[in-house]
């Protein structure tokens, strides 16, 4: 029986898995592995039972990623679970800066117990006009889980979309629609699209990838979205911007005192992934991510190590090994392994960056000397008999 702990619940996940008994860090000292939400986990003392960590969200800034991999702990994300909730977000936002809505609702507000409201909405109505979304060109830079949802249902509003993405996975070029417009340089989506929204992680080559330069690409009455990461875009330039004209929106999800009640600012309070939909989604992707991996030693979406599956155990054992990214380690494995007469049935190896991980189906179990000989070995960082 596997120790599971959660910080941070979920509601409603209904998962035996779960429990809204843990809500402190101290409760994770006994725990194989931990389900968390918003918790922060960098001052936290790993206990030496972690093996596994999963986030209930695709950001993981509050998980000590290169802690918890030179401690063998695999920690996991969710990609795409939330996509959903984050892309109607993204139309929202877009029909929030197409049309004065929050400003007609307002002063509709302003108008309470004025018996000639209807008549005086007539006349006003003007100063709340807008545009339609059908018909402009939208630009998806990013064609990830989010990125793919936005360009295709952008598609079915009768948009003309346009999508950028040299690092475009298989799986999402295969569910990106062929209505799609795929370009080969960003800049082609700054000079010709209404609207802009931008679905890419926060890496040193995207930071401000929205700044000056490529906001003067860009049409007097573009619009440009961010659900993604508020360090995405140059706010600074992009306030600027908006104060001398030359551009028409910016829509963010994250308030900062650099955007908040500036002109031509809409902002909401990070609510992109807030749906009870989402959060069930991530919960049990995240659940079924640290099942299979206790269970079968596989992984899958994990951001500090390399994924790794070889499917349902069948052998009569498997060893996990997550170790150091150098030479040499498979041989020193299958020499120990041959020394005690047990067979390897079957095998994968997988690396990513600093480090790697390798799993053995076995023909026989493996004994806790071979075990012990294995974890002395110099790069190995853990050692797992998961069956």
């Amino acid at each position: 029986m596997f120790n599971y702990t959660c910080l941070n619940p979920i509601a409603g996940v209904g998962l035996d898995l779960l429990s809204d008994e843990y809500n402190k860090v101290e409760d994770i000292k006994d725990a194989q592995a931990v389900l968390v939400r918003s918790a922060a986990m960098h001052d936290m003392e790993l206990p030496k039972t972690l093996e596994v960590v999963a986030r209930a969200g695709a950001g993981v800034n509050n998980i000590p990623l290169d802690k918890c991999a030179e401690a063998g702990i695999v920690v996991f994300n969710t990609p795409g679970a939330n996509a959903n909730g984050v892309k109607e977000l993204v139309f929202a936002g877009m029909l929030l800066a197409a049309r004065d809505v929050v400003g007609g609702i307002e002063w509709v507000k302003g108008e309470e117990g004025n018996a000639d409201v209807a008549k005086l909405a007539e006349k006003q109505k003007k100063n709340f006009a807008g545009n339609e979304i059908a018909g402009k060109k939208l630009g998806v830079i990013g064609l990830g889980a989010i990125g793919v949802k936005v360009a295709n249902a952008a598609t079915h509003l009768g948009m003309e979309v346009y999508g950028y993405d040299p690092y475009i996975s298989v799986n999402a070029a295969w569910s990106l629609s062929r209505n799609v417009n795929h370009v080969n340089a960003v800049e082609e989506i700054y000079k010709n699209c209404d609207y802009i929204t931008i679905h890419v992680p926060l890496l040193d080559s995207t930071k401000k990838m929205i700044n000056a330069e490529a906001i003067a690409m860009m049409k007097p009455t573009t619009v440009v979205l961010n659900f993604a990461r508020d360090l995405l875009v140059d706010e600074e330039a992009m306030v600027a911007a908006l104060e001398e004209g030359k551009i028409a929106k910016y829509v963010s999800d994250f308030p900062n005192p650099t955007t908040v009640g500036k002109k031509g600012c809409i902002v909401t309070p990070h609510i992109g992934a807030s749906t009870e939909e989402s959060e069930d989604n991530c919960a049990v992707m995240a659940v079924k991510e640290i099942r299979d991996f206790l269970e079968n030693g596989n992984i899958t979406h994990s951001v500090n190590y390399p994924d790794c599956n070889m499917g349902e155990c069948k052998s009569a054992g498997r060893l996990l090994l997550l170790h150091r990214n150098v030479k040499g380690m498979i041989s020193s494995y299958t020499s120990i392994l041959g020394d005690a007469n047990i067979n390897i049935s079957d095998m994968t190896n997988k690396s990513r960056g600093d480090y790697a991980c390798t799993l053995l189906d076995v023909d026989a179990p493996v004994t806790k000397e071979v075990e012990e000989k294995l974890q002395t070995l110099d790069g190995v960082l853990k050692v797992r008999i998961v069956k």
